[in-house]
């Protein structure tokens, strides 16, 4: 039976979806949620709640699109202002630099080198904060782990979808929490 409530079998213990997230965030990446948090709060639910209403004071609800559209829309913002409130309960923010800076810690700005020579810096953030145009990886990404403690000049491989691929660490910095 076909369906679209059907989903393929995934062995839990093999599904990469259900491994743990790491509960660390910077501190301006839980400033971050923390504005959108409210933004949802404060704006976004009041709107879309008025013209819930609005739409529903219009009669027939079977077929009003705008009130069928608004009413997911909403539903769909209360439940990330549901998970973004419980996320930031149970987020331990990092809001220091590590005692040892030359090495690769939460938070490093990492530059690395490859076998061709192509350098490119990678900052290594909590799994809320991953963003790959600036290339933020998270803490719990194979690069990162196998990153962790290393220090400048070393060298680090790491499987990759083409092979294993070799990097050398040519800088590490961290940035004073609190700047930009």
């Amino acid at each position: 039976m076909k369906g679209r409530n059907m989903t393929r079998w995934r062995d839990p213990a093999k599904d990469p979806r259900q491994e743990p997230k790491s509960h660390l965030i910077t501190a301006e990446g839980a400033e971050r949620l923390r504005g959108i948090l409210d933004h949802l709060s404060r704006v976004k639910r009041p709107a879309l709640s008025t013209k819930v209403g609005e739409a529903a004071a219009l009669g027939d609800r079977s077929e009003n699109a705008d009130y069928t559209y608004n009413k997911k829309e909403l539903n769909r913002v209360i439940a990330r202002i549901r998970y973004l409130t419980k996320r930031l309960d149970e987020l331990q923010v990092v809001d220091r630099l590590p005692a040892d800076t030359s090495r690769v810690y939460f938070g490093a700005f990492v530059t690395l080198e490859d076998d061709n020579g192509e350098a490119m810096t990678l900052r290594i953030v909590g799994h809320d904060e991953t963003d790959t145009a600036k290339r933020w990886i998270s803490i719990d990404a194979p690069l990162a782990k196998a990153l962790l403690g290393k220090e400048e000049e070393d060298e680090v491989t790491v499987a990759a979808p083409g092979g294993e691929t070799t990097y050398l660490i040519t800088e590490i910095r961290y940035r004073e929490p609190g700047t930009k």
